[in-house]
Formats: structure tokens, sequence, C-alpha cells
């Protein structure tokens, strides 16, 4: 089986050890104390491991320790995968990224804009601009969630019967949760805000039509089989479920319990774009590094190194502060980071609540797993644990052990 290994010593590829160490010890610490059930981090420089750690166990019922091969809800790091995916359709010429959503799904013509009121007195106006696919990439379609509480056009997709969790209408897959969506009114005018939503979902479903393949398919063909991902995909088959880690929910007193999550083991009748994939961390490790090549990763690629650092660039006017859509994006976490094609770009180190490098980006997952790719310093970097809800602290601290590693 292959695994996640450490390939060289810290320093050699000018990481300090100590601060290394440091990082071991404060996680290892939230874990003895009760504050996660487990974890792995690992931190890559030019291309080589140079600290890998797991500490914890990935299921505290059965007493079972996390180790290299453990799978991971991996949640919204799927984006980014079905990012790439729609990108490999793009260079062939299958699509563009300024193309009408509607030349793909014709039911997104005509859409509605919200205007005022609430419920059934909602009122719409005609969109004066098309979705595009950059716009669904982007996060700046007009679309939302059903877990958010603070617009009208919120409520609306709860009353569609979309679920807070799988952003889809119940036993639906993705092409019936694209009607659903192209039902319902944006929340505004499309390119003119940022709004973290189910666009991915909508991405999935180009792909899926344009290919002529069913999304797990085309993953596992164009992007999972040639960077070597052996171990991700939306369920997890039976010779594999004793690897999944269990799923904890953290109580409003920091208590931490196991909990259900979504039924992982057979196929689902929606392969979830927003956060449906479960991988290892080798696997991701094999994804971040494809990146960090700028789409090439062992002589294999996938996409051209322009086609990437578009997708790490920031395609927003300002940051997620300034251009975020209402009260649950304007907050200070956001303040210095930008948004490229399905991953979040730092644009403003000196305003950004973590230690941040200028270019660096990635994205992470509801149940506590992140990851960025630093150009400027040739790293990567990942954290898995399966908690909800994610803890910021621990992504500040991690990010602020690394950038002390590096000598920052």
């Amino acid at each position: 089986m292959n695994q996640l290994r450490q390939e060289v010593d810290p320093a050699e590829v000018g990481l300090n050890p100590v601060a290394l160490d440091r990082m071991n010890r404060y996680f290892a610490r939230r874990v003895d104390d009760g504050l996660l059930p487990g974890y792995l981090v690992a931190v890559s420089r030019h291309g080589r491991v140079a600290h890998l750690t797991s500490y914890g166990l990935r299921d505290r019922e059965a007493g079972l320790p996390v180790g290299a091969d453990t799978v991971w809800r991996l949640y919204s790091m799927t984006k980014p995968v079905v990012s790439v995916a729609a990108l490999t359709l793009h260079e062939e010429g299958l699509l563009d990224l300024d193309d009408p959503v509607a030349r793909h799904l014709p039911a997104f013509a005509d859409l509605q804009v919200y205007e005022s009121g609430t419920g059934q007195d909602v009122r719409t106006r005609p969109a004066e601009r098309p979705v595009l696919i950059r716009h669904l990439l982007t996060h700046t379609a007009g679309l939302t969630m059903a877990a958010y509480g603070t617009h009208p056009v919120d409520a609306l997709y709860r009353a569609a019967g979309i679920d807070v969790h799988s952003q889809a209408p119940k036993d639906a897959d993705l092409a019936e949760a694209c009607e659903v969506y192209a039902s319902l009114p944006l929340q505004f005018e499309p390119g003119t805000e940022w709004n973290y939503s189910a666009a991915t979902h909508v991405v999935g479903r180009i792909v899926e039509v344009v290919s002529g393949r069913p999304l797990d398919a085309f993953l596992t063909e164009r992007v999972f089989g040639p960077l070597g991902m052996t171990d991700t995909g939306f369920w997890v088959p039976p010779e594999k479920a004793g690897r999944l880690a269990a799923l904890h929910q953290e109580d409003e007193d920091g208590r931490i319990a196991p909990v259900p999550g979504p039924p992982v083991h057979e196929r689902p009748r929606l392969l979830s774009c927003t956060g449906g994939l479960l991988g290892t961390a080798r696997d991701y490790h094999r994804f971040m590094e494809f990146l960090r090549g700028r789409g090439e990763l062992d002589g294999v690629r996938l996409l051209s190194p322009a086609t990437v650092d578009t997708m790490a660039a920031n395609h927003l006017p300002g940051d997620l502060h300034t251009f975020g859509s209402g009260p649950l994006h304007n907050q200070p976490f956001n303040a210095g980071v930008g948004f490229g094609l399905g991953v979040s770009v730092v644009v403003d180190a000196d305003r950004t609540e973590s230690p941040e490098t200028v270019g660096s980006y990635g994205w992470s997952g509801a149940a506590g797993t992140t990851f960025w790719v630093d150009p400027r310093n040739d790293l990567t970097v990942q954290f898995m644990s399966q908690l909800r809800p994610a803890g910021r602290p621990s992504l500040r601290e991690l990010k602020g052990f690394v950038r002390e590693a590096l000598g920052g």
C-alpha cells in the first residue's frame, strides 16, 4: 500500500525543526486535552515531505489510531478538485470560462435576481447579465446556500427543499439539484459580489454534460488515475472502510463526541461537488504537488502552467472582506484574502489574520481539513482532522508554526 512518508530532514530544505516540534507539541496537547480526536499534519518543500506527524485516534470508540493511511472526509477540499476537472475541459476547448452557464445547462437562461421582500412576497427582476462558468468557479454567480440565514434568498433555498448540509434537495442528483437552483432567484447580479455557495455543484454538472461521463468516472479517468490518487472517491469501498476516520462534533462547552456523518459506504446519488470526496493524506499530497508543479506531477501533465497560474490568481476586484456579500463574509478573517478558481489566494499578507505569504492559495473543509500551496517558498502543507466545526484558532496556529519554521 502506498503511504505518505517523510522523505527528508526539515533542515535540509530550510525548515526549522524546533518550530515543527513546537507545532507537534501544540496539536498533541489539544488532543490530550480532549479538543481534537486526532490529526495528521504534513509539510513538504521542494517536492519532498520534510515533516509528517500523526497523533491521536481516528476512531476514539474503537481505540484506532490516526495513521498515514487514514481516510478522511475532505468536505470543501472537494471544490478545488472539481475545479481542476473543469479546467481540463477548458484546456481541450470544450468549454470556456466565459461561456454562459445556459449554453451547457439551458435551465440557467432567463434568470431572475432578488430585488426586495421575503418569503412569498419576494420581488425579482430579470438578470442584466448571464451567469458565466467563471462566476461559478469564483463564487460570484449570485447563488447561495440553504445553511445561511442572512438573506431572503437563503430562506428560499430551504423552502425549495435544499438541505443545509448537502446543499441539494433530498435524494436529488446533480442534474436535479441544478434545475432547482436555476428556478430560484440569484442573490445579486452575477459578478458583482462574492458569496460562498453551492456553485461547485453546477460546475460538476457541467463537467458531466460536456464530457458525457458521470462525474465520478470522469474524475477517476482524468484526475485521480493520472495523479495516482488511489484512495480518493465519493464513497469508501468495504476493503477500506476500517481506515475511515470517525466524524466528531464540538458542543458549546468545547467537548467533542462522535456523530454520524453522511453515508459513505456506497455510491451516493448526489456526487457532492461541494464536499463529498474522501481520501488519504497521500492522495491529497499528490494533488497539492500537482498544483505546486503548475499542472504536472511525476512527468504527467494535466494542466498547463498558465492555467494553474490563472486558477491561483485573485479574480476579485478586492478581497473577500470588501467584496463579500453581507455580514457572513465581511469578517476580519477574510481581510487580505482573495479568490481564484476554486481556491482562496492571499493578496495582502499584512491584512490577514494568519501569518501568510502573498500568492499562497488553498482551501479548508468543514471537519478540520485544510491545505495550502505557497509558490514563493516552494511549499505545500496539509492538516487532517475530523471535527466539526473546524477551528480557526487551530488554523492560525498552524500557519504561525509553518511561518516560524520558514524563518519568518
